[in-house]
């Protein structure tokens, strides 16, 4: 990052790689946990005691997909352009709205829950609201400079 940049622009682009970075690490996270022990992460996630096979088999392509939204974070958090951080905070910021509001369906309509199911809506709520927030400063920036 330059250090001649003014500090309000220092200060979006520092919050723009730490969700970056912390998207990384949750997703990348879960992902391999799905790769790896989908069955355990549906327990935990959703309180299923037996997935079927073909549920198994759907699990470990999703966390191919997170894994991949962990990577393509880690990769981008310090890259100077602009760009490319704000196209990954679209797609990123998309996934996390609609991964709270599945998430909350399961939980509220479908009486699906697990023990990490409530926090795992937490944070993806949260995680939407700070990649909009980056959005909106991102697109000011734009505007502004």
């Amino acid at each position: 990052m330059r250090t001649d940049a003014p500090p309000q622009k220092r200060s979006a682009a520092s919050n723009r790689t730490l969700l970056l970075l912390v998207t990384a690490f949750v997703e990348a996270g879960t992902g391999l946990g799905l790769l790896v022990l989908p069955a355990i992460v549906f327990a935990l996630l959703l309180g299923l005691e037996q997935s079927a096979v073909e549920a198994l088999f759907v699990g470990r392509i999703a966390g191919a997909a997170l894994l991949a939204i962990g990577v393509a974070s880690w990769l981008t958090r310090r890259n100077e352009s602009k760009s490319t951080q704000l196209g990954l905070l679209v797609g990123i910021a998309t996934y996390n709205a609609a991964a709270t509001a599945l998430l909350a369906y399961a939980g509220a309509a479908l009486n699906m829950v697990g023990v990490l199911l409530w926090p795992a809506v937490g944070i993806h709520a949260v995680l939407a609201v700070w990649c909009f927030t980056c959005l909106r400063t991102g697109t000011e920036e734009r505007h502004s400079g």
